[in-house]
């Protein structure tokens, strides 16, 4: 019976001036999401509201799954049209829309009428009180709550005539491609697609990098993590995967390098060669899955030590969170079952059995310093041999 959807926003109502830019660019976002699905779909604003029309038949769940996915919306109303042909039309739709979408019909109600368009007859007071009375002539087991209604029952006069009742959760945030661009590292574990998922809800897009250390790391290892880049990929729109052949890099260190700093080092020249393909594809900052004390390597003393090779922010959006925090959140958006997938990536083949938790700099450095002769060319390799797939 629903012929299109009305998209409820939150922040996006704040922005003064520049609001018009975020409403674009949720339009956008909108758009490209229902790619997805089978039908046909005009996505458009009109005072205040954006519009979801379905012009032909179209998979009523499969829509919804899809605008669930676009950071921006707080709620999804599907809606009905009534035909403009006076009150005693308008009731009929009323009483039609109830009958078939609050089968139960013992209910508590409210009428919310808005009358955008002036011109017409009635007052949105009136609507209120004359749909209000018709409803409870027509169902007198339904009762009227002004304050804490079961059913809200919302009618909007405006071009068109639109009934909604039911508001369905969006993931709400901010639009993607609003708050500009970073990179993210990505493993094959949980949290790093949970780190890519939450920092896409500010409206940052994002690419990605991944470590890859054959034979170490198996084929299956790397489809993984294109695997889970795809899955984020419906959240944050196509994602530029640059894979890092990092075996090399990773050897040398594991000869030159006191083994306790290993999971450092190799922390550190990761984040090198992260920043050096967020600087050549435009992007403000690294995004990593880091929690404070989830590992050795996330300690407040590593995390200082890792961020001081890098000249760009560093975001860590999972910084506070508990690990069932990020389990809770990888299952909500469907990577959890591929992250636990049992390929290993390359940070848990060279982990060390004692690794430092708290490093110092100055001997980090200098253990680095070890590396001189062939680090370099080492690194330049990798970078020049490293392969982009474009997952969406």
């Amino acid at each position: 019976m629903f012929q299109s959807f009305l998209i409820k926003y939150g922040e996006i109502g704040i922005k003064g001036k520049n609001r018009y830019l975020f409403e674009d660019m949720l339009v956008s976002q909108i758009s490209h999401s229902l790619k997805r699905v089978e039908g046909e779909f005009f996505v458009h604003k009109q005072q205040g509201r954006i519009y979801v029309e379905c012009q032909k038949e179209f998979d009523f769940d499969e829509t919804v799954e899809a605008l669930q996915t676009v950071f921006g919306i707080v709620g999804i109303c599907p809606v009905v049209h009534a035909e403009d042909k006076g009150l005693e039309e308008l009731e009929k739709e009323v009483l039609a829309y109830i009958a078939e979408v609050h089968p139960q019909k013992n209910q508590t109600f409210k009428v919310n009428a808005r009358r955008a368009r002036k011109n017409y007859p009635m007052t949105s007071m009136e609507l209120n009180a004359a749909l209000g009375e018709k409803i409870l002539e027509t169902f007198p087991q339904m009762k009227v709550d002004v304050h804490n209604p079961e059913i809200l029952l919302n009618v909007e006069i405006r071009e068109k005539i639109y009934i909604y009742s039911k508001i369905i959760p969006g993931p709400g945030g901010m639009p993607v491609g609003t708050n500009g661009k970073a990179m993210l590292l990505l493993s094959g574990g949980i949290d790093s697609p949970v780190a890519g998922y939450m920092i896409a809800k500010r409206g940052v897009k994002i690419d990605a990098v991944y470590f890859h250390a054959p034979p170490y790391t198996s084929e299956r290892a790397k489809q993984k993590v294109i695997d889970l880049a795809r899955i984020i990929s419906c959240y944050t729109g196509p994602i530029h995967l640059h894979i890092i052949n990092f075996t090399d890099i990773q050897l040398y260190i594991y000869d030159q390098c006191p083994h306790e700093e290993l999971t450092i080092i190799m922390r550190r020249y990761m984040m090198r060669i992260a920043e050096h393909f967020a600087k050549e594809t435009g992007a403000l900052g690294l995004v990593t899955g880091e929690s404070i004390g989830q590992v050795a390597s996330q300690t407040m003393q590593s995390l200082a030590v890792t961020n001081e090779v890098c000249t760009i922010p560093v975001y860590r959006p999972l910084i506070g969170f508990d690990k069932q925090d990020i389990v809770d959140i990888s299952e909500k958006i469907g990577t959890y079952d591929t992250s636990i997938l049992p390929f290993e990536d390359c940070c848990t083949i060279f982990v060390a059995k004692h690794p430092v938790t708290k490093p110092n700099l100055n001997i980090i450095r200098r253990s680095e310093t070890h590396l001189a002769e062939k680090i370099d060319e080492l690194v330049k390799t990798a970078i020049e041999t490293a392969e982009v797939i474009v997952a969406e």
